[in-house]
């Protein structure tokens, strides 16, 4: 059975920096792309950054740029979200997920979430 468990989620002042971890067990698959979403209360859900364990090509998505680092420890089956210079905006549940195929918004597998709290 494929688990992804997100940790590192809390209450952090705007400009501060959270580090999120994604621990992933049961997927059998040397090789995958796996993503960090997030929803805000009242939003759609948004992509904010991909990793390739293949080739570590990566993706963040305009609001992200520049701010978050994506990065994966394969051999602990885990992937880091370091996001910096957080703003109110960021607030939102943040899920990781896994796909055997291209990183987008139909990932195979999904994480429970981690909730991320920027105050002002």
């Amino acid at each position: 059975e494929v688990q992804l468990v997100e940790s590192g989620g809390g209450l952090v002042q705007a400009g501060g920096s959270l580090r999120l971890s994604c621990a992933a067990s049961g997927f059998i698959y040397d090789d995958y792309a796996i993503g960090w979403f997030r929803q805000a209360p009242g939003k759609a859900r948004e992509r904010v950054s991909c990793i390739s364990t293949s080739d570590r090509a990566t993706f963040y998505s305009d609001s992200v740029k520049g701010r978050f680092t994506v990065s994966v420890d394969k051999a602990r089956n885990t992937v880091y979200l370091q996001m910096n210079s957080l703003k109110l905006e960021d607030t939102a549940v943040y899920y990781c997920a896994v796909t055997i195929s291209i990183c987008g918004d139909d990932m195979d597998y999904w994480g429970k979430g981690t909730l991320v709290t920027v105050s002002a």
